[in-house]
């Protein structure tokens, strides 16, 4: 059998420049050429894992299939290479010393003295090869999160010199992602950032074998040459990545400086099979071609980081180019909501999202919100606490139950019409508790939800403490607001949506989380198709 194949890149100059999408695009090319291909990402922080990051610290949890809160790039990994990603796919510095200590603790190490090296950087190592041990992938990507040079990514760069070394040069390779920044009052493009982190690479025993450079501008000839010259790349190496209008032209851009041909080259891999991608440019087609654009408005309390929501952002695109729609999200911040502002704030949009999130914070701006699409028959989409919002709304103010609300924000409301999952009673831990991961759902007959999806059972991921509660079910049903989806195990209600409305729907679960752009989410293709209608009715 062919041995696995490694890559691993890694970030210098600067943070925040795009390892995720260049490894989600150059995955999507390897796969496109018929190659079995995962990404991982290891995280510098010793936070086990982000589900307890506050998402204006580090952009919104991504939760997998198996229940594992990771970094919102495992988001893109799927959404690029329409797989699943698991906890094995997402390791922080949190995990790695905790496994060590553990195993310390055990007995494992009896007799020795436990140290960064070679204790941690063996952890380390087993995590990089565990998914390529699973006989499951041809190609394994692995992003080293941060910057070369920071002192918490010392160990998984002196475990990647080590790893790299065992492998050989045929089977694992390092891609180094780095900024060449232009200067306006020079007038020119400067090389030296990219020369200085590409010497810190090699004075940690890393010899980078592609350069991938960010830039605003094309990159002369003559400045290719002299990456190559002082980076000891190959001029042939030296990759551009321009600053794009949309994350999904990157594949193709990377296609068009070979990326992909010099990784297969590297790795001794066929190149003979063109990727086949004509899919993706269908999706590129109309997504730069709408015919319509409608408005909707994104409710929340972290909308001054988009990136808190980035799953709902890419949701609303996929399912935007599949109605040949411009989605323009619009986002308020709850808290600058009330009854006497509701409606001029939202004046004109087509769609309001009420997002997920935890707390107080915000909840009464959320209330009037929904009320407001409610009573005046805009499309409405509430995920999670969306949902729980619009259920506490209903009841306050349809089912006339004054004080109703969620115990998370009331202990004491006469009516707990949202309440803490039994399950969760006994939970005093936070991190990795909640009720997490893919979990089934059966949908009514003729409700909008079951339209949507076409089909009467399906599963979806959660991430929550508190659901419906199942006391009050009877009463919401007999004035129009149906569970139009439970789960079949639980008898926990899933979907609330009301009736005699054009389209107002809430999920307990995270639909943005399973959206790619070949599979966009029924739910939200269904929700911007109704805030189109909205539109052209207004017209």
């Amino acid at each position: 059998m062919t041995a696995v194949k490694y890559i691993f890149v890694t970030g210098g100059v600067t943070s925040s420049l795009g390892k995720g999408i260049i490894a989600a695009s150059l995955g999507k090319l390897l796969q496109a050429r018929g190659y079995r291909v995962t990404i991982q990402k290891f995280d510098p922080y010793i936070n086990i894992d982000p589900g307890t990051l506050n998402p204006y610290e580090h952009g919104e949890c991504y939760v997998t299939q198996d229940g594992a809160e990771t970094d919102l790039d495992l988001g893109h990994y799927e959404r690029f290479l329409n797989i699943s990603t698991s906890r094995s796919n997402n390791i922080t510095t949190g995990r790695i010393y905790n496994n060590v200590i553990t195993k310390e603790r055990e007995g494992a190490y009896l007799g020795k003295t436990v140290q960064v090296i070679p204790h941690i950087t063996d952890e380390i190592k087993r995590n990089f090869y565990l998914l390529g041990d699973s006989g499951d992938y041809d190609i394994v990507i692995t992003e080293i999160g941060g910057c070369v040079g920071d002192i918490e990514s010392l160990p998984f760069i002196e475990a990647l010199r080590q790893a790299r070394f065992e492998m050989g040069s045929n089977n694992a390779l390092v891609i180094h992602l780095t900024l060449i920044p232009f200067l306006k009052s020079a007038g020119e493009l400067k090389t030296k950032p990219t020369q200085h982190s590409v010497k810190q690479l090699l004075e940690a025993g890393i010899q980078p074998d592609i350069l991938v450079c960010r830039t605003e501008y094309p990159l002369p000839e003559e400045i290719r040459r002299k990456l190559a010259l002082f980076c000891n790349v190959q001029h042939k190496d030296v990759i551009e990545s321009i600053d794009a209008s949309t994350i999904y032209d990157v594949p193709l851009l990377m296609k068009k400086e070979k990326l992909d041909q010099r990784v297969l080259s590297k790795l001794k891999l066929s190149a003979t099979h063109e990727p086949e991608l004509e899919g993706w440019k269908d999706f590129l087609g109309r997504l730069k071609n709408p015919s319509y654009e409608v408005n909707i408005a994104l409710v929340g309390k972290y909308v001054a980081l988009p990136d808190a929501y980035k799953s709902i952002v890419e949701a609303f695109i996929h399912a935007g180019a599949v109605n040949e729609c411009k989605v323009k999200l619009t986002y308020f911040s709850a808290e600058g909501i009330d009854d006497a502002t509701v409606k001029h704030t939202l004046d004109g949009v087509d769609g309001i999202l009420v997002a997920p999130g935890f707390g107080e914070r915000g909840i009464e701006g959320k209330i009037c919100t929904v009320k407001h699409a409610r009573e005046q028959k805009i499309p409405f989409f509430g995920i999670c606490l969306g949902m729980q919002i619009a259920v506490v709304e209903f009841a306050r103010n349809v089912l006339d139950l004054a004080g109703a609300h969620s115990t998370e924000m009331d202990a004491n409301t006469p009516y707990p019409v949202i309440h803490l999952l039994e399950s969760q009673k006994s939970v005093t831990q936070k991190g990795g508790t909640m009720r997490l991961g893919a979990y089934p759902c059966k949908l009514k007959k003729g409700t909008k939800a079951a339209q949507a999806y076409g089909d009467s059972l399906i599963s979806e991921r959660h991430r929550h403490r508190y659901e419906f509660n199942n006391a009050f079910l009877k009463d919401f049903e007999e004035h129009g607001m149906i569970p139009s989806g439970i789960n079949p195990e639980s008898g926990l209600v899933e979907i609330m949506e009301l009736k005699n409305h054009p389209w107002f729907l809430g999920t307990q679960f995270h639909p943005e989380l399973k959206s790619t752009v070949l599979n966009p989410h029924p739910l939200f293709v269904r929700f911007v198709k109704a805030a189109l209608d909205l539109k052209s009715g207004r017209i």
